[in-house]
């Protein structure tokens, strides 16, 4: 009996979140109401705020539901007992950006939170979320950026916090642009460029060195 309480209380919280990447997809999340979302559900409000605090809790469900089958490749990228760091990051960029455009589901929540979302202060927190989120990607991208240069892989005088700034516009930028124009190019078929253009960047422009940074 337990068991199957456990059961119905997932399936009811997918259903929550199937109905919430629908809701907001179509409208956008402002305009989403929670009892939108629990009709398309079928569901009361009240099982809403079972599972979830607000609009905001929904939107980081959701993303950390289509990270779920990336975990393991993101393990390994801040796995500092582990070679090539680098290169482990290049196969999980790699996979994030071939999944944009094979994975609909991806697809569909990477444009909520990329085009979808407004970025004003509202009671439902987008925003913080937002930036939390991409907060989040910051520390993770540091975390590697740091075992690059340890492992000599990144240059000993890499500018950080520049390269950081640089890696991050870099790849939220491909995203947004490919999810504005998807017809411009396969990330399927071009993810390897893309991602070798980051590493190719990091690695060997002058402009992102400390004594460059400097002058």
């Amino acid at each position: 009996m337990v068991r199957r309480t456990k059961e119905e209380a997932f399936e009811t919280r997918e259903s929550i979140l199937d109905a919430a990447e629908q809701c907001f997809h179509h409208k956008g999340v402002s305009r989403t109401s929670l009892s939108e979302i629990a009709q398309a559900a079928g569901v009361t409000r009240g099982a809403i705020y079972w599972h979830f605090q607000d609009k905001a809790d929904l939107l980081d469900a959701l993303f950390q539901r289509i990270q779920m089958p990336l975990e393991e490749l993101n393990q390994k990228s801040q796995d500092a007992s582990a070679s090539d760091p680098l290169e482990r990051f290049s196969k999980l960029l790699i996979t994030v950006l071939q999944r944009l455009e094979a994975d609909p589901t991806a697809r569909r929540v990477n444009e909520i939170l990329l085009l979808k979302c407004d970025y004003i202060e509202e009671p439902c927190g987008q925003k913080s979320h937002l930036q939390r989120m991409s907060q989040h990607h910051d520390d993770n991208l540091r975390n590697t950026l740091q075992l690059a240069i340890a492992s000599g892989e990144l240059p000993d005088d890499l500018d950080l916090e520049l390269a950081l700034f640089c890696a991050h516009g870099f790849i939220y930028g491909v995203l947004h642009q490919w999810l504005m124009h998807p017809s411009r190019l396969s990330l399927v078929e071009r993810a390897h460029e893309v991602a070798a253009t980051l590493l190719e960047m990091l690695r060997s422009s002058p402009h992102l060195r400390l004594n460059q940074s400097a002058q």
